[in-house]
């Protein structure tokens, strides 16, 4: 399976654990059989995803509330953008995934699944992690 096929996968239990009751831990085994996943390596990056995420969620969750405009909190954002926005800051900070492929994914992800401002909006937070994080190499100092 390629990457980007993993990631969608990826995405669709990120939101599914965003918007159910269970444990994370009964929704990815819920996931994983209603997806009919039995590809181990697929499974291994889906773990790590769901395990990743839940792990760093109180740096993931400042991240994404820093880099809001207009007092907007984690509550306003939609969840399907939400899960995105995780995504893709889990991948760039603790995957070492290239900043430019995070975003591009969750943007072509978000043009797929999320209203017509999800694009836009999801690349103007992650835009703003990456200076914020320094991940392009690039210092904010004049």
């Amino acid at each position: 399976m390629q990457r980007s096929a993993m990631r969608e996968l990826a995405f669709k239990l990120v939101y599914e654990i965003e918007i159910q009751k269970e444990s994370k831990d009964d929704q990815f085994e819920i996931f994983i059989e209603n997806n009919e996943i039995t590809d181990e390596n697929v499974i291994k990056y889906l773990k790590n995803i769901k395990d990743g995420i839940n792990k760093n969620s109180e740096e993931i969750n400042k991240l994404v509330v820093n880099n809001l405009k207009d007092n907007w909190s984690l509550n306003r954002i939609s969840k399907i953008n939400l899960s995105l926005i995780k995504l893709a800051i889990y991948e760039m900070l603790f995957e070492s995934l290239p900043y430019k492929v995070a975003i591009n994914e969750v943007v072509e992800l978000a043009k797929k699944y999320a209203d017509e401002s999800a694009p836009v909006f999801i690349n103007g937070i992650l835009a703003s992690v990456v200076k914020e994080k320094n991940l392009n190499g690039v210092t904010n100092e004049n």
